[in-house]
């Protein structure tokens, strides 16, 4: 029966990352003026091609 429980948790703690995940998209549309919402992975850096890579000339 613990692991039920154990289950469903983890189901409903994913469940809630996806919600907020969607809501913080939904809101970043709507509001334009607050920047877009950056993704795990996602973001500027040196592996990120969509900044440019003088940055990371520089940097290094």
């Amino acid at each position: 029966m613990i692991y039920l429980k154990t289950v469903l948790i983890l189901l409903a703690l994913l469940a809630g990352w996806l919600l907020v995940r969607a809501f913080a998209r939904r809101f970043a549309a709507r509001h334009p003026e607050f920047g877009a919402v950056r993704e795990e992975g996602e973001g500027c850096g040196c592996g990120n091609h969509k900044c440019g890579e003088d940055k990371c000339k520089r940097d290094h």
